[in-house]
């Protein structure tokens, strides 16, 4: 399994890991250590590029809700 895939496992099953994503969401998956593509794609919303990079296919993932405030992405 992907390390992104094992991060939105976390984050479907984990409250306390979902809000520190809200908060803050580059420093929580720098710290679960996700690469600099891995958080790029996320935050990206891409369902596909998602799918892609964490080995599944796009139709089982959810949707990504993603609040991008780092306008670099």
């Amino acid at each position: 399994m992907s390390k992104l895939l094992d991060y939105l496992n976390l984050l479907d099953s984990d409250a306390t890991a979902r809000e520190a994503h809200q908060q803050d969401p580059q420093a929580s998956m720098t710290q679960f250590g996700l690469n600099a593509e891995e958080q790029q794609t996320l935050m990206s919303g891409d369902i596909a590029a998602i799918a892609a990079l964490a080995g599944v296919d796009a139709s089982d993932l959810p949707k990504v809700n993603v609040t991008n405030t780092d306008l670099t992405y």
